[in-house]
């Protein structure tokens, strides 16, 4: 007779071994799904997590047990002390840098209308691997200004409000009317006087330093009391020209500096026009002519971005470069979801647009830049290809990190492979905090 309950007859009860039979028969079916993803999760996570922490226990060769030797060295060598020091630097600045960027740029791209525009560009380096920003950005570094465009812009602003170099390397002949002086000026043999036209000859200007204005050298005419002269180069293109002498394809050093000096004092000064004639007051008359050092000096050629000093900042930059667009796009997804009536309300109250982003927008965000933040945090703790890229030979130990460092003590001629082990399994212990900060953020998250 079937069972019968409060609502009505239910249907046969299965006996209780075929209950245990369905039970068994899931389990299997469910093993079944699950083994091929823990064969894989075995054999590419869990073996060499286990591999690793053994051979980090022995020594080059791996036949003799070197026990605590290799994690010792980590802490004593001075490379890989350097590698653990910019580890530190990259795990504080490129995420915390990353988030703010992130924020200001989805905070402020949120009322324009030209936003998405904006945002799309500002994403678009995600879309690039590693290995191509770093070479991008190895040009980007690069010292000569006709090839870098960060020295490029940095020389260009320097040129604007600090005098451009003049004749780099131009100097006199032995037989001309000048003389080496101190501090790598050069004067007249001879005091100048009124009514006699002066000749400045130099050679050694290259084509490309030459003024693009600059026009044939002419002998002025004799001043009426003042002292007049002519700068110029004094080579002709193919050879055939005259010492001393001004002839037809010369061309006058256009903006050189000209001073009249009377026992040790300048009393005049003046700059050649464009055919490299100048004109000196009748002060000038009797003293030594100079050119000073300043228009021979070197070219300012920038900064040099990738040398020992700034190569860590250069290169943690080109990863911002990177990564500011995948912060933005997770915070403006949080930020779509915060309620406006918050913010009109705190508004309302009489908050001002500093006082709203501070003390509403910032707290309601909190649990997305706490991902954003973690996720760069770990992504940072594995750099490598920036660093391996960027970096150029004489500057890489000191832009050195960890990734890196195992890399080189695994491979190559000399390979270690216990101390590249030791290397792995202290990434490991790094990276495995964070991870678990972030599984119980996310559980607090999925229990509200």
């Amino acid at each position: 007779m079937p069972a019968v309950t409060a609502g009505g007859p239910a249907g046969p009860v299965p006996p209780a071994g075929t209950r245990k039979s369905v039970t068994g028969t899931r389990k299997i079916v469910a093993a079944g799904f699950l083994l091929p993803a823990l064969v894989l999760l075995g054999a590419l996570v869990v073996y060499p997590i286990g591999y690793s922490l053994y051979r980090s226990f022995f020594d080059q060769s791996g036949s003799g047990f070197a026990g605590l030797g290799n994690y010792q060295e980590i802490f004593t060598d001075d490379t890989i002390l350097t590698a653990v020091e910019n580890n530190a630097i990259w795990v504080v600045v490129a995420p915390t840098v990353s988030t703010a960027l992130g924020l200001i740029f989805a905070v402020l791209t949120e009322r324009v209308r030209w936003g998405t525009a904006f945002k799309l560009i500002v994403f678009m380096p995600m879309a690039i691997s590693m290995l191509a920003a770093g070479i991008i950005f190895r040009l980007v570094y690069e010292q000569d200004p006709q090839r870098g465009v960060a020295n490029a812009v940095w020389v260009g602003v320097h040129d604007t409000f600090a005098e451009s170099a003049g004749f780099p390397k131009a100097h006199p002949l032995p037989v001309h009317p000048l003389k080496a002086a101190d501090g790598g000026a050069f004067v007249t043999r001879q005091p100048v006087a009124a009514g006699t036209p002066v000749q400045l000859p130099l050679v050694g200007v290259a084509p490309a330093k030459m003024p693009s204005d600059a026009k044939p050298a002419k002998a002025p005419g004799p001043g009426d009391g003042s002292i007049t002269g002519t700068a110029w180069l004094d080579f002709t293109k193919g050879g055939g020209g005259r010492p001393n002498a001004i002839d037809p394809e010369e061309l006058g050093l256009k903006g050189i500096k000209v001073e009249a000096v009377k026992d040790g004092t300048v009393v005049a000064d003046a700059r050649a026009d464009a055919d490299g004639t100048f004109t000196l007051p009748a002060a000038a008359d009797g003293a030594l002519l100079r050119l000073p050092a300043e228009n021979f000096r070197e070219p300012y050629n920038g900064v040099n971005w990738l040398g020992p000093n700034l190569v860590t900042p250069a290169i943690i930059g080109s990863y911002v470069w990177m990564w500011a667009g995948f912060a933005m796009v997770l915070i403006a997804a949080g930020l779509a979801s915060v309620p406006r009536e918050l913010l009109e309300a705190a508004r309302v109250d009489g908050a001002n647009e500093w006082q709203v982003f501070r003390k509403v927008t910032v707290p309601l965000l909190a649990p997305v830049l706490a991902v954003v933040l973690v996720t760069l945090m770990i992504n940072v703790l594995k750099i490598f290809d920036l660093v391996f890229i960027i970096a150029p030979g004489s500057s890489q130990d000191d832009a050195n990190v960890l990734a890196l460092q195992l890399y080189r003590s695994s491979f190559g001629t000399d390979a270690d492979l216990g101390l590249g082990s030791a290397i792995a399994v202290l990434l490991l212990l790094l990276v495995l905090p964070v991870m678990f900060f972030n599984i119980r953020r996310m559980r607090r998250e999925a229990r509200r």
